[in-house]
């Protein structure tokens, strides 16, 4: 008889968490109905934290733990305005996982604020020079991001990066960016991650609060809908395309002032993920939305990915000859 694919990794071990699988911190997705399914279905879900107040995190973090007792984590950003008074707040309420964009200065704010606290510190990088360096500044475990995701992406792919960093580091790498089904996180393992991080797959679930249109329009969408944006200002996005990326791209080609781009850009993540603008709203989309063909609650998607994943693995195995 055959014996079950553990998918136990040190991941799950250090943070309490059934199946190695998280859910991104991603602004106007990641609220507490989202949090709360993704940790109750055996993942770790993330509250994103970067634009609230103190007191309206601390607000959050309460909504939350009315949906679960299970463990969650919380996102900044480097562009966090409250980051050291909403640390002050993680601390107090005993929050146990903090993740976190890496940043000038950040880093060694948040790990030595936190980590005398016992919170687990995992910041996101998109190449192995930062790796390296987190992995000497303390943080427990990393969030490599690869090219193919959505929202901000680095200049490699991830299939190129995470064995890159995996041989140069020993604390836990969480793969990011292409990432939906139980095959990809077969592949994740196999090639030495402890977890997989999604961002995308997770927007297209019943208990995300992203408006129906835009659900529907990454339902809709290919792997080649998808445009890098930003490029002008250093902070690379990855989106579906539509007529807010026409107007971007001509923008950067014509080599607008950077202060004339940001203006355009502005406030049109609200646009499309609360407004449902899926013309003139930035629709973070990673190239993984070719695969994405239901709207699962996130438990089905969780349990789907983790018998496909056993189920690959399992297969693998049986490719060679003994």
């Amino acid at each position: 008889m055959s014996v079950r694919v553990s998918l136990e990794t040190r991941l799950t071990d250090m943070l309490g968490i059934e199946y190695p699988i998280f859910q991104g911190g991603m602004a106007y997705v990641a609220l507490p109905a989202l949090v709360g399914a993704v940790s109750n279905a055996g993942g770790l879900g993330i509250l994103t934290g970067t634009s609230y107040t103190p007191e309206q995190l601390r607000d959050k973090i309460g909504e939350v733990r009315t949906l679960t007792n299970k463990p969650f984590a919380i996102n900044f950003s480097p562009a966090c305005p409250y980051l050291e008074a909403n640390l002050d707040i993680c601390i107090e309420e005993k929050i146990l996982i903090l993740t976190y964009g890496r940043g000038r200065h950040t880093t060694e704010l948040i790990i030595d604020k936190v980590k005398p606290h016992g919170i687990v510190c995992i910041p996101v990088v998109g190449n192995v020079r930062q790796a390296l360096r987190v992995g000497q500044e303390g943080a427990d475990a990393v969030i490599v991001s690869g090219l193919e995701g959505g929202g901000h992406v680095s200049h490699v792919s991830t299939l190129a990066l995470l064995p890159q960093v995996i041989s140069k580091i020993n604390i836990p790498v969480i793969a990011t960016g292409g990432f939906g089904d139980g095959k990809g996180l077969a592949a994740a393992l196999a090639l030495g991650a402890e977890g997989i991080q999604m961002g995308t797959r997770f927007i297209c679930t019943q208990e995300s609060p992203v408006p129906l249109s835009i659900k529907q329009m990454m339902l809709r969408a290919t792997s080649e809908d998808t445009i890098v944006s930003g490029k002008i200002t250093g902070l690379r996005t990855r989106v579906l395309k539509n007529k807010l990326t026409e107007k971007l791209i001509d923008m950067e080609d014509r080599k607008v002032p950077i202060s004339e781009f940001n203006r355009a850009a502005e406030g049109t993540g609200s646009k499309a993920f609360v407004d449902g603008d899926t013309e003139w709203g930035s629709v973070w989309c990673g190239q993984i939305a070719g695969m994405i063909e239901d709207i699962p609650t996130c438990k089905e998607l969780i349990e789907r990915m983790v018998d496909e994943a056993r189920s690959t693995l399992e297969m693998a195995r049986g490719l060679f000859i003994s």
